[in-house]
């Protein structure tokens, strides 16, 4: 039985769908049930996101109604809604401070631009040798399992230290993780299956410490960090590192085969890249909303009174399309100044792994226009099927031929 869609994550292909458009039109937050089923306020103003997620004071990620939540990812049972992402209680994304602090610290010199320069020939060499396989492998393709996924899949198994021969398995598991249409039953079976793969997996470093980054927390930081909180890193740097980049690297690739004067530019201009790449991103904004917060205290949000204990969904594709943040917002455009687009989140729960994000989106989408320069669609544009009742949007399939 095929779940309800949420409101928050309504779309039309690339872009919010009407429901949650109308929603949006007044700017006030309006009620709305989060994924849980629990009524919860959705907030969509640009302005009004950006408080909520930098203010962790009063909206608590790890708070209020999501203590039961908490309480049962320190069993065998695993948390619902999308906090059943990651154990909730051993990771970052749901756990405010001192707590989230102290882990990510422990993280962050991961991802700093000066360790992004030290992972790009390896980033670019994994894009040439996917490349080389699409072309080995000829027309038609899907881009999506050809292009699309291995990529960051390669970076991030690379990074964390995963085998990339276990990577159909993680996919499959987490695609059911992040599918709102499966079962409660299956997406609790795909998360358990994720965390016993996982620690089995840290087990098996703890003995051999290597230099990715599994094994650099384990030499460095062992007193610092418990299996649990690692096997929680691990697993939501897997699976958010490749859903997220692959779904954008998909859906960008297919927004501009649609747009092919826009194309052409990113292709044939290095100096287009970097401002394409966060026009993608603001237009796409493939992560919905994240988290739930919970309100700790009675405040105000956009005019609207919210009492202690109340839930907030935040829809990030609205906020990316805000017209006090861009004019033209529905318009995709690539020559437009980069604004402070919302896609990778805000405050301190901001993508830790943004940083690379970028750089292999950045790499990838101009290598693949140069190396076939001839790329085309294999199918109508109305036919693309785009990922429906999905944490994270995107295109299902995209076939093409050159």
């Amino acid at each position: 039985m095929t779940s309800p869609r949420p409101v928050h994550m309504s779309r039309e292909r690339y872009s919010p769908g009407p429901e949650l458009v109308e929603r949006a039109r007044t700017g006030r937050p309006t009620r709305t049930d989060a994924p849980s089923g629990v009524s919860a306020w959705l907030v969509t103003r640009h302005e009004d996101v950006r408080a909520v997620l930098g203010d962790a004071n009063r909206f608590s990620s790890a708070g209020g109604a999501r203590r039961e939540d908490l309480a049962s990812s320190r069993t065998d049972a695993a948390p619902s809604g999308e906090s059943q992402l990651i154990d909730a209680a051993s990771f970052m994304v749901g756990q405010d401070p001192p707590e989230h602090t102290r882990l990510r610290r422990l993280l962050t010199p991961e991802f700093t631009m000066r360790r992004m320069r030290v992972l790009e020939p390896r980033v670019r060499a994994v894009v040439d040798g996917v490349l080389d396989g699409m072309e080995d492998a000829g027309a038609p393709i899907d881009l999506v399992t050809g292009f699309a996924l291995p990529i960051p899949s390669l970076v991030i198994c690379e990074l964390l230290g995963v085998p990339y021969s276990d990577r159909e398995m993680f996919q499959r598991l987490s695609s059911v993780q992040l599918q709102f249409s499966a079962s409660q039953d299956e997406r609790t079976e795909a998360f358990l299956g994720l965390r016993t793969y996982m620690s089995a997996l840290v087990n098996r470093h703890r003995s051999a410490p290597g230099d990715d980054l599994i094994g650099m927390l384990i030499r460095e930081h062992h007193e610092d960090i418990t299996h649990d909180e690692l096997v929680g890193i691990a697993l939501v740097l897997l699976i958010a590192g490749h859903e997220t980049t692959a779904n954008t690297l998909g859906a960008g690739t297919a927004l501009l085969l649609e747009h092919p004067e826009q194309l052409a530019a990113i292709r044939d201009d290095h100096r287009r890249v970097d401002d394409a790449v966060e026009e993608l991103l603001r237009f796409l904004a493939p992560v919905h909303s994240g988290l739930p917060r919970t309100v700790m205290s009675d405040t105000v949000v956009g005019g609207q009174e919210m009492k202690t204990g109340d839930l907030v969904t935040l829809s990030l594709p609205m906020a990316n399309r805000d017209t006090n943040l861009v004019t033209a917002q529905d318009d995709f455009d690539i020559s437009r100044k980069p604004v402070p687009h919302l896609a990778f989140g805000h405050g301190i729960h901001h993508c830790v792994g943004a940083p690379l994000a970028r750089m292999e989106i950045r790499i990838a989408l101009p290598a693949l226009l140069r190396r076939f320069p001839d790329l085309r669609l294999d199918l109508d544009p109305a036919e693309i099927r785009f990922r429906d009742l999905a944490a994270v949007h995107g295109v299902a399939s995209l076939p093409v031929a050159w």
